[in-house]
């Protein structure tokens, strides 16, 4: 089962953001909640707030907070508010106020996949694929006069 949490139109670039994700993903979320605070960015505090809004989802679900990892952490670009600062001889400098949104999802650990599962999966999909290529695959001129396929 998944669990999605989103806030949307974050007063903050992304960019910004994107530099906490990386320290979080790798950790449960319990442990990520513990660890934001002291990581010394304005970013981690709206992380925060998303990755407990995904906890409660999560209890409100019947589901316990310890089996719980990170799927997925999203962070994308919301609109740009344009704004101006006042510049020399009357003139106005524009610039974009940036804004961000983010989407959690977490999952219990007993739906993580089994990697090995997996790549047989892809394997054998490869295997498919490389047949039918080799089917739909026309003869070459030079095979056409040599008399072969």
């Amino acid at each position: 089962m998944q669990i999605i949490a989103t806030q949307k139109f974050i007063r903050m670039a992304p960019r910004k953001l994107r530099l906490v994700v990386p320290l979080i993903k790798n950790i449960s979320p319990i442990m990520a909640v513990e660890v934001l605070p002291h990581i010394g960015k304005r970013a981690a505090e709206p992380l925060r707030k998303v990755i407990l809004s995904a906890i409660a989802n999560a209890k409100e679900k019947k589901l316990s907070e310890n089996d719980l990892v990170f799927k997925e952490i999203q962070v994308g670009e919301g609109p740009r508010l344009k704004r101006y600062h006042a510049g020399a001889r009357g003139m106005a400098k524009p610039y974009k106020r940036e804004m961000s949104h983010i989407r959690v999802v977490l999952m219990t650990k007993s739906q993580i996949p089994n990697p090995k599962s997996e790549t047989k999966k892809i394997i054998a999909g490869n295997k498919k694929l490389n047949a039918r290529k080799i089917l739909k695959s026309k003869p070459t001129t030079e095979s056409i006069k040599k008399g072969g396929k």
